[in-house]
C-alpha cells in the first residue's frame, strides 16, 4: 500500500519532468532549423538537411512525451482516464512513426542515386 502511495506521489512529477523536457527538444531544434532556414536564404528547395534535423528533434520531444504517457498509465484510477491516456499515447505513435518515415525516405533516396 505504501508503494502506491509512493507511485501516486512521485510519477506525476517524473512525467511532468519529460513533458518538460520534450518541450525544451522541439524549443531548441526550432530555432537550429529556424536559424538553418535563415542561412540557407529562405531556400525551400535546397538542402533537406534542415528538415531531417528538424524532424529527428521532434521524433525525439515526442519519446520524451511518450515516455510520460507510458508512466501516467501507472496511476490511472478509472476507465475513462485509461481512454483518454491510450488515445493521447496512439496519436503520438502514430505521429512518431511518420516523422521517422520522413526523415527514411530522403535518406534512402539518397542511397539509391
Amino acid at each position: 500500500m505504501k508503494v502506491e502511495a509512493f507511485l501516486s506521489t512521485i510519477i506525476p512529477y517524473i512525467a511532468g519532468i519529460l513533458e518538460v523536457i520534450g518541450v525544451i527538444v522541439i524549443i531548441i531544434a526550432s530555432f537550429k532549423a529556424a536559424i538553418s532556414f535563415i542561412r540557407e536564404k529562405f531556400n525551400f528547395h535546397g538542402n533537406d538537411s534542415i528538415r531531417i534535423e528538424f524532424s529527428m528533434g521532434l521524433a525525439l520531444a515526442l519519446e520524451f512525451k511518450l515516455g510520460a504517457e507510458i508512466l501516467k498509465t501507472v496511476v490511472v484510477r478509472t476507465l475513462d482516464e485509461f481512454l483518454i491516456l491510450a488515445a493521447v499515447t496512439i496519436l503520438r505513435i502514430i505521429i512518431s512513426f511518420v516523422i521517422h518515415w520522413e526523415v527514411k525516405a530522403p535518406e534512402e533516396n539518397g542511397k539509391k542515386k
